[in-house]
């Protein structure tokens, strides 16, 4: 055999030996990388694949599922986080993920009581607060929803949206005075959520009579992309600012 053909077998040779754990490596990396420029699509096909030699793979699994929800699949999304959960019962990221999956279809009592049990693992878990508080919230019991929405403004107080649940709550109950300093919190904490300055504009133009507020509001929510907030400003006469 010449020089060349040995040269050719040892570089096929070398190919074929591609260490299996980096080709999982850049499986993993591919599909999280997928997942995160929205390609849902090929994101689940990626981290499937990648599930099926590591199914203890925690943070695969939960990407995979919200590749999924993506894709509004949120019943297969849920199938994935349980059977993760049935190899590690007590995984609080996973506990989460599964507490959110079941909000999103509406089974909000079996999401109240993952979360639950997620706090009684870890009683300072803020999400777990903040996600049950706001499921109790649209159940209708903002008593026990500001409790817990309490508790997660303390544990996470740079969480804009946790003041922005609790506004919710206390416009429900008609305390406009501490709706708006929950917004106003919100928008101190996120500037860029426009969510916090719609709703502190609805409470100044519908609740407290202050239109120049309520006005300031809407047009940086509308700037930020809240469409609401365009069409409030279209029914005051007022123009929104590009």
């Amino acid at each position: 055999m010449g020089s060349c053909g040995r040269i050719a077998i040892i570089l096929i040779g070398l190919l074929s030996l591609t260490p299996p754990a980096l080709a999982a490596g850049d499986l993993l990396a591919q599909g999280l990388a997928a997942q995160k420029a929205g390609k849902h699509e090929q994101a689940a096909e990626l981290l499937g694949q990648y599930l099926k030699d590591h199914p203890q793979a925690v943070e695969a699994r939960r990407t995979l599922a919200q590749a999924l929800t993506g894709l509004e699949k949120k019943t297969e999304a849920l199938a994935v986080v349980e059977q993760g959960l049935a190899l590690d019962p007590q995984n609080v990221p996973l506990m989460l993920s599964q507490g959110s999956l079941l909000a999103g279809l509406d089974r909000r009592g079996e999401a109240m009581a993952v979360y639950s049990k997620v706090i009684a693992l870890d009683p300072n878990n803020a999400e777990a607060f903040e996600e049950r508080g706001d499921n109790r919230a649209q159940e209708g019991s903002l008593d026990e929803a500001l409790a817990d929405l309490n508790k997660a403004a303390a544990l996470a107080p740079k969480d804009a949206w946790v003041f922005n649940k609790r506004a919710m709550v206390w416009l429900c109950q008609g305390d406009y005075k501490k709706a708006v300093e929950d917004f106003s919190t919100a928008v101190k904490v996120g500037p860029d959520l426009p969510h916090a300055y719609f709703f502190r504009g609805n409470v100044y133009h519908h609740h407290l009579n202050q239109p120049n507020k309520a006005i300031a509001d809407y047009k940086e929510a509308c700037r930020l992309g809240h469409p609401l907030s365009c069409r409030e400003l279209e029914k005051m006469g007022v123009k929104p600012e590009k």
